[in-house]
């Protein structure tokens, strides 16, 4: 730990020499891992975690007194831990602001005291002890520069003397030495992607956008400034106590839809700050968002008429870079990229003299780290570049002439390529604008490479040979005859496609168009040729964005009706690899190609075991067709295409062959349209469950994780579970937890129990294979996609009080109290269930209280996700209930009774529901129930009364029944209207609403005027009804309201007629 923090940390020096931690996204991690390692500690080493530290680790702290509860002696000044170490004195001691803590058993305690303070608290006490190791080891373990003999020293002193003491710190020292690695490796891979903003960079930035700001309706934004005019000598304009934190300077920056935005830049990125302070010449410096990269990427994410103007491209505030004039030997063909061209050198021929390789390479070295983004191309905010490049090309003009002496020929001819040879057509035009337009777009779809294409620096030292070998090609490839293009292709095939440096050598030379005009002749062998080469190279990001653009994947989708199997394979290949981002799998759905992929799956060599060389073909076809129905059907457009082609029967056909390398694109299509309803229907009446239980004992990994994938997703319906257990599929999803190498496999493996264990028979079989045991021996160390579904599947087991017992003799329950500190909302929905359904069981329950658990589900009533608040209202329910002293542990959460009555304003029916339920059982409690009252909990239950949810007027009326046995709440109740409602929901067609509801109305009987009101509205015929149930509470409550109104019925009459 001392290490990362000495060379990885970003620390800030301040004028005496001590540093404090900056406000970076690398230090934020480092901290959130030290936290994570320290809240674990006590759990995985207990040993190691009672160890007493030699020295206190000392600092100011933010905490009060007030917090610290069960295990601590805290008086009106001090705090201090029960815990002694072997000298007597507290292992935790807090006097003021100043905190000691001895042990790591105290520093976890404390780090779940703290909650959302407990990164604040990491820091002070990391930026009070610089090198904590020497703290908790001794000075003799202090990090050192240059070889650090500690180790060896210690360990030569276990092997002298058999000290427990020693080999205890020996065992600790590894730990923060592992510690140490893990930091140190983090931090490399986050400095790895940092760019650190400088003042220059950011005036450069503002200066721009003021260029384009004002009260236009195409300006980006009404107004940006400066808070000071003075620049200190570095370029900052932070005060110098701020800039000592990074900081360089702060804009008031007004968008035109949403109100004035205060920011900072720093060296660590821009992020949005506090504001003016009222009254005062001065901001709030706190942070109050993320940490964006520069200006204009934090304003896309605030202002959505930023980002609507940024993607417009109809800026022409400057002039356009005119490349024209330094290459008027050259015809630039059909280069319509937005009015400008996307790279001079694609047009231009290189000479194989080495001098004129070395002044373009350089000049192309030099445009690439000046080039700014393809948006600011397109709104004309390029005009540093174009003084760059205008000076450059200036410079080098002479030397281009004489690089460009082979001029394109760009005569188009329809019969394609000739006997004489070879005429390259223009590039279909480019539609860059159409792509731009799609990044604003909003879609559901998994996206694989929809961020923007990473662009590589070349130079000429580091290019390797084939990057020259490659251009050397490209004369061959554009001028020669049919025969002298084949053998170029072939050539090019020679070189390591894969390999990102030819790949991009084809593209900067302009060989892309040349490969996409030989699709469309007529001669075959340069057609496959050409595609061989396209689906190598399509593997590259960058090159998939500029074949949809130079229209290539339009005549490939024609390709598709070519009698030559072969040609079609490869076209089909290809367009898998393209339409990996939206705007290619909408290119291949506009132009028919989503049928013709279909129409490649019909063959009749399904099923067979041994395929003639013609079969052997149909099935390649049918292999590259579903491959590329594979990549088409991330997108809910092209899944309902691809049903309505027919694809359905035919993708059912081919999952009941043997075949792997097919079986893999076809269950990988499924799974992907399983998230539709209409293809879960079809799954299953389609016999396909069946074929995918068959091949989850597959030998295949990838095979197996896309079966348990498209089970995972189509198990949400109870007819798909019932088949997956009839079909014994249960056992090999068992048997695959046993895989825990493979995350995505693992992943998919427990997504399907989970949805499996839904049903009752299913976790019964599922008890039998052990997999409980299996699945908390996996809660840790996995990602949280995996955790995710593991903790759904132990809370649906859960719902078995044999499996609670399993998973508490297993030790999963403090693993899961753990999670409940997390941030991931989808996890924190299922932990919620699951230490839930554990409460049920009063051992369980004392584990969770001992380890804090209910307090972490309270304060998740503050999440603002519904899910997660009516998730942890759920799991409330049964810790009150099965609780020892539950009245005196919920009134110990300071202001958790009004946190939970506030959550009836809720609009969330599953909200409303889960808070009523556990109302339900605060009221059982009479001095809560009183302080629930003064927090005007009445009036908010009688505001829901007028619901026609009956899972919430169930848990409403046992609410209402409950909190009628305080003070005059039946009277209250009666005034808020809530009565007459409560009539009407014994016509509901659920038994335990009627049982709750004669409850609340016995309870609320008791008072003349709600008598009065439920007669009127015809509550005794209705109570009648139900007094002839065979529930007899529901008998026995109905009985008993109506004898209240009855007996209201006689005094009333007896003292009217005497």
């Amino acid at each position: 730990m001392g290490a990362a923090l000495a060379r990885a940390a970003q620390w800030t020096a301040a004028g005496s020499g001590t540093g404090t931690l900056e406000i970076t996204p690398l230090n934020e991690s480092l901290l959130k891992q030290i936290i994570k390692f320290v809240e674990d500690f006590s759990t995985r080493h207990p040993r190691e975690a009672a160890f007493a530290f030699r020295e206190p680790l000392e600092w100011k702290t933010q905490l009060g007194c007030s917090v610290f509860g069960e295990g601590y002696d805290t008086t009106e000044a001090t705090v201090q831990s029960e815990a002694k170490g072997k000298d007597g004195q507290p292992l935790l001691l807090l006097t003021a602001s100043t905190l000691r803590v001895r042990s790591f058993d105290q520093l976890s305690r404390l780090l779940q005291i703290a909650m959302e303070k407990k990164l604040k608290e990491a820091q002070a006490c990391l930026e009070a002890n610089r090198d904590p190791i020497v703290k908790i080891l001794g000075p003799e373990y202090g990090t050192v520069e240059g070889e650090d003999m500690s180790m060896l020293h210690l360990l030569d002193q276990v092997k002298k003397d058999d000290d427990p003491e020693t080999e205890m710190k020996m065992k600790i020292n590894l730990l923060l030495h592992q510690l140490d690695l893990q930091l140190l490796n983090s931090s490399l891979k986050h400095i790895s992607q940092d760019v650190r903003l400088n003042p220059a960079a950011v005036n450069n930035e503002v200066n721009l956008l003021k260029n384009f700001s004002g009260k236009g309706e195409d300006t980006v934004l009404e107004s940006l400034e400066y808070t000071s005019d003075y620049t200190f000598s570095n370029g900052c304009r932070a005060p110098p106590w701020r800039q000592v934190h990074g900081e360089i300077c702060y804009l008031v920056i007004k968008p035109h839809d949403t109100d004035p935005l205060y920011i900072t830049c720093s060296t660590a990125g821009v992020f949005l700050n506090g504001g003016q302070l009222k009254g005062k010449d001065d901001i709030d410096y706190e942070r109050k968002s993320d940490v964006y990269k520069d200006i204009v990427t934090f304003l896309r994410e605030r202002s959505p008429r930023f980002a609507e103007n940024m993607a417009k491209q109809e800026y022409f505030f400057f002039k356009e870079p005119t490349y024209e004039k330094n290459y008027q030997h050259m015809e630039v063909v059909d280069s319509k990229v937005s009015g400008q061209s996307q790279n001079p050198y694609d047009f231009t021929e290189k000479n194989v003299c080495e001098k004129v390789k070395s002044s373009t390479a350089r000049r192309r070295t030099i445009d690439k780290k000046l080039e700014p983004s393809m948006k600011w191309k397109n709104t004309g905010l390029s005009a540093s570049h174009r003084y760059f490049s205008d000076k450059a090309a200036k410079k080098h003009a002479e030397e281009e002439e004489r690089s460009s002496t082979v001029s394109r020929k760009i005569k188009k001819k329809a019969s394609g390529i000739s006997s004489e040879s070879v005429k390259i057509q223009p590039a279909s035009k480019c539609k860059t604008s159409g792509r731009f337009e799609d990044v604003s777009e909003s879609s559901s779809e998994t996206e694989e490479d929809e961020e923007q294409p990473v662009r590589h620096q070349e130079g000429n030292t580091d290019l390797p040979s084939e990057y020259w070998g490659i251009q050397k090609l490209a004369k061959y490839l554009k001028g020669g005859n049919p025969t002298a293009t084949v053998i170029a292709l072939c050539s090019m095939r020679d070189f390591n496609l894969a390999q990102e440096t030819c790949q991009l050598a084809i593209r900067d030379i302009g060989c892309l168009e040349v490969l996409i005009n030989l699709l469309d002749t007529e001669e075959i062998k340069c057609q496959i040729g050409s595609l061989k080469i396209l689906k190598e190279i399509s593997q590259n990001t960058l090159i998939r964005h500029v074949i949809a653009d130079l229209g290539g994947l339009e005549i490939m989708v024609k390709i598709l009706d070519s009698p030559d199997k072969d040609l079609k394979c490869l076209a089909a290949e290809t367009i898998a690899n393209v339409a990996r981002f939206k705007q290619a799998r909408r290119t291949v759905r506009q132009h028919g190609g989503i049928k013709r992929l279909v129409g490649l799956l019909e063959c009749n060599s399904v099923g067979s075991t041994s395929l003639t060389s013609y079969q052997a073909k149909d099935t390649e076809i049918a292999r590259c067709g579903a491959l590329a129905l594979w990549s088409c059907s991330k997108s809910t457009k092209n899944k309902e295409a691809i049903r309505k082609a027919g694809g359905i029967p035919l993708l059912a056909r081919w999952l009941k062959c043997s075949h792997a390398n097919i079986l893999t694109p076809v269950v990988g299509t499924l799974q992907e349209c399983a998230s539709e309803p209409s293809y879960r229907l079809a799954i299953r009446t389609e016999g396909m469950i069946e074929n995918l239980v068959k091949n989850l004992s597959s030998a295949h990994e990838e095979l197996q994780m896309h079966c348990a994938s498209a089970i995972f997703k189509c198990a949400e319906d109870k007819e798909t579970r019932d088949l997956v257990r009839q079909h014994g599929g249960l056992e090999p999803l068992s048997v695959l937890l046993g895989n825990s190498a493979n995350k995505k496999l693992l992943a998919a493996v427990t997504g399907a129990i989970w949805k499996c264990a839904i049903s009752g028979e299913n976790v019964s079989k599922f008890r039998e294979c052990k997999v409980v045991e299996a699945l908390v021996g996996l809660l840790t160390d996995q990602p949280e996609e995996v955790l995710v579904n593991i903790v759904g599947a132990l809370a649906e087991c859960c719902q078995e009080p044999i499996n609670r017992t399993t998973v508490r003799k297993c030790g999963g329950i403090p693993t899961l109290v753990k999670l409940l500190t997390g941030t991931d909302q989808a996890l924190l929905v299922n932990v919620t269930k699951a230490v839930g359904a554990c409460a049920t069981e009063p051992e369980n329950m004392m584990i969770i209280d001992r380890l804090d658990g209910v307090r972490l589900l309270w304060s998740l009533l503050k999440n603002p996700n519904p899910d997660v608040q009516a998730s942890a209202a759920w799991a409330i329910c049964p810790c009150i209930a099965n609780a020892k002293d539950a009245g005196e542990m919920v009134r110990s959460f300071v202001g958790g009774l009004e946190l939970i009555v506030n959550l009836l304003k809720s609009k969330n029916k599953e909200v409303l529901a889960s808070v009523c339920a556990a109302i339900t059982n605060i009221a059982k409690d009479e001095e809560n129930l009183a302080v629930i009252t003064d927090h005007g909990v009445i009036p908010l239950l009688s505001k829901l009364a007028n619901t026609n949810n009956d899972k919430l007027r169930r848990h409403l009326a046992e609410a209402i029944s409950n909190c009628c046995m305080w003070g005059s709440n039946r009277i209250t109740f009666g005034e808020t209207k809530a009565v007459a409602p409560l009539v009407r929901y014994l016509k509901s067609k659920d038994p335990s609403v009627h049982r709750a509801t004669a409850q609340a109305l016995y309870q609320l009987s008791e008072d003349p005027n709600n008598c009065i009101t439920m007669h009127e509205n015809g509550v005794v015929k209705l109570l009648l009804a139900m007094v002839g149930s065979t529930d007899e509470t529901l008998q026995e409550a109905a009985a008993g309201c109506i004898a209240n109104i009855r007996r209201l019925a006689l005094a009333t009459e007896k003292a009217k007629y005497g």
